[in-house]
């Protein structure tokens, strides 16, 4: 396979990683670099969508320990019980809706207009969230949520089917509305994380098959490595980073970056593919 082509796998793979799991929109990320790298189409789509199989794999390495314990604790416990099925709870509404209306987004939304808009609304309610005191929080772990707590953050992560919206971005800063800390909304958000982009994935990959063949593999093989790696150097970072910061830096980067592009693309500086 051409080695320019493997290139930018790679450099689509790290994109993918780095920007999944912060409140900056990996999807919409994902469109502005294909569109920078010519990497476009139905067949780029499936590989954006599959590339996040790696990304989910860094997650449930960093948080093995709480899933096998959960996995171990299943038949008898009801907290572990508990948990799952209000993972369950949160995954459900996005797969309802996605495939109510997926084919809709994607023929209509997944541009660089749409991305740089939802960047730019997507930090002010980061900022209004941020103004919210901590010690509001009435969840401060995951085990402590309701069914109903799990429903809400489940609805508000619909909203990252519009791309720039972010789905960490949404289930976290929404979770945080909601009531749960910092700490509880981003574990969380990663739990949720695991059926939703690990059914998006398959899902992709099975409905779009025909587009796919055995030519393709070395392609989406080195975006998922890249993917896997620069998310679990990412994961332990935010993890580490949430104990004492805030996401406000994010809102200002979405800010700037959502600007910018639409600049570029108004003034025709960068000619955005679609």
């Amino acid at each position: 396979m051409d080695t320019v082509l493997l290139l930018k796998a790679a450099i689509m793979g790290i994109v993918e990683g780095l920007t999944e799991f912060l409140p900056i929109s990996s999807t919409g990320h994902l469109i502005l670099a294909g569109s920078l790298l010519g990497v476009t189409g139905a067949k780029a789509h499936v590989f954006e969508i599959a590339i996040q199989t790696g990304a989910i794999l860094a997650v449930i390495i960093v948080y093995w320990q709480k899933i096998s314990e959960t996995v171990v604790a299943l038949p008898t416990s009801r907290s572990a019980q508990r948990f799952v099925l209000n993972v369950l709870i949160g995954f459900i509404p996005a797969v309802v809706l996605a495939l109510i209306f997926g084919k809709l987004i994607k023929a209509h939304l997944f541009t660089p207009p749409v991305v740089a808009t939802a960047f730019i609304l997507g930090a002010f309610v980061i900022f209004w969230a941020e103004r919210r005191p901590q010690s509001a929080a009435r969840i401060h772990d995951v085990d402590d949520m309701s069914a109903w707590d799990a429903l809400k953050v489940g609805l508000v992560q619909c909203l990252a089917m519009i791309p720039g919206t972010s789905r960490s971005g949404a289930t976290i800063i929404g979770g945080m509305l909601l009531g749960l800390s910092r700490k509880a909304a981003t574990d969380f958000s990663f739990f949720l994380a695991m059926p939703t982009l690990i059914g998006a994935g398959v899902y992709s990959l099975y409905k779009e098959r025909a587009l796919l063949s055995a030519a393709d593999i070395p392609f989406f093989a080195v975006g998922l490595l890249f993917s896997f790696v620069s998310a679990w150097i990412c994961v332990r970072w935010l993890l580490r980073y949430i104990s004492s910061h805030s996401f406000v830096p994010f809102a200002w980067y979405r800010l700037a970056f959502g600007v910018i592009v639409l600049v570029t693309w108004l003034t025709g500086t960068v000619v955005w593919q679609e």
